[in-house]
């Protein structure tokens, strides 16, 4: 292999593979990308395809290049992502000799031992096509609900995003039995995709995309619910991921139906104010709200403690109430909303609240819901 790449790409690319690979691979060469210079028929082409793979996660990019001589060979991911986001603004250059790859950008040379290319797993080929969808309305999606999803590994359940298809519309949800997300919105459905539901790797998910919704265009969703497989693909990148086989909780019957108080927060401001009285806080207390008529009080802290207070005015309804969350879960839903103001409803201090965006008009948003358990108040 003789191949020569323009230097921002090749890092690109091998940034994006390699962040798909596993810290601690299980066999050497599944820590590996391999960097394929030819066209899907073998010959030399004029694009190098970077790809990952390790039984679970598939990543593949391709990256103009001109190719003197073309070839496979897999060299270990994270040490070829630290070397590529380090070299200098130059073209780069990249041979195979035998059992060592060398890498030259500039006055820059690395030489890097290269794993057998026939010891690496095939690729998984992508799915049927399900549908279409704008790349930043999923990445926004996504980034939204995947932050109520668990990371215990032992309720592998609670791990992942709930993907529910429907005609013309996608539900997101994740829950990690504290909090849970919801989003909904439209999509461009095939016509032979029946309504399913799957669950997908939280992280997994979120990281393809965030990275397939900022290029703007849009995301071409594979399924194959029967093989437990999921693709995605936009701006010349492609992945796949392993469904995981696991029961989602019933989750519906969790969202309340009505509510007794409502409070509708500038956001900007309860987030500063969140963030200064819960420094008095240990980790993991609560951030007790106190509302009233047309004020709201945050408090945190108590007499063993440092403690702290601060007065924002609101737009509330219903009887004076004190109820009290986790400063971290509550703050991770106000920055998901995306909006000004919030409205925030709950019927009692320990039954679980629901927070939802407030639009320019003072409407509650559609599309959104973050539910929120409270802490229970002492005595």
């Amino acid at each position: 292999m003789k191949i020569r790449v323009e230097r921002d790409g090749l890092a690109d690319a091998v940034a994006w593979v390699a962040r798909s690979l596993p810290s601690r691979p299980p066999v050497p060469v599944l820590g590996g990308v391999l960097l394929d210079a030819g066209s899907s028929d073998g010959e030399p082409g004029d694009a190098l395809t970077v790809s990952g793979f390790d039984y679970e996660v598939s990543a593949t990019v391709g990256v103009p290049a001109t190719i003197a001589d073309g070839g496979r060979t897999l060299v270990s991911g994270r040490l070829l992502a630290d070397i590529t986001k380090s070299l200098p603004n130059h073209p780069v250059e990249i041979s195979v000799d035998g059992s060592r790859m060398t890498i030259t950008c500039g006055s820059s040379r690395f030489s890097l031992p290269t794993m057998p290319v026939e010891d690496y797993p095939q690729l998984p080929a992508m799915p049927q096509l399900a549908g279409e969808l704008p790349g930043e309305v999923f990445g926004a999606a996504v980034a939204q609900v995947a932050i109520a999803a668990g990371k215990d590994d032992t309720l592998p359940m609670l791990t992942g995003v709930r993907l529910e298809i429907g005609e013309g519309k996608l539900v997101l949800v994740a829950t990690d039995r504290f909090r849970l997300a919801m989003r909904e919105f439209p999509w461009e459905p095939n016509d032979s995709v029946a309504d399913t539901a799957v669950l997908v790797p939280a992280r997994t998910l979120a990281e393809a995309a965030k990275t397939l919704g900022t290029s703007g265009g849009r995301i071409e969703l594979s399924l194959a619910a029967n093989d437990g497989l999921l693709g995605l693909s936009g701006a010349g990148r492609r992945t796949t991921t392993r469904l995981l086989d696991a029961d989602f909780p019933k989750y519906r019957q969790l969202l309340p139906s009505e509510h007794s108080a409502a409070a509708v927060i500038e956001v900007a401001p309860l987030v500063e104010a969140i963030k200064r009285v819960s420094l008095v806080a240990e980790r993991g207390t609560q951030v007790r709200l106190e509302f009233v008529d047309a004020g709201l009080k945050l408090s945190a802290g108590g007499d063993d403690e440092g403690s702290a207070e601060e007065e924002l005015p609101v737009e509330y309804t219903g009887e004076p109430v004190t109820i009290a969350f986790n400063p971290g879960y509550l703050l991770d839903g106000l920055g998901a909303l995306h909006t000004d103001r919030a409205h925030l409803s709950f019927t009692t201090p320990s039954r679980p609240a629901l927070l939802k965006p407030v639009d320019e008009d003072g409407n509650v948003a559609a599309g959104y819901v973050y539910l929120l358990m409270p802490v229970r108040l002492p005595g």
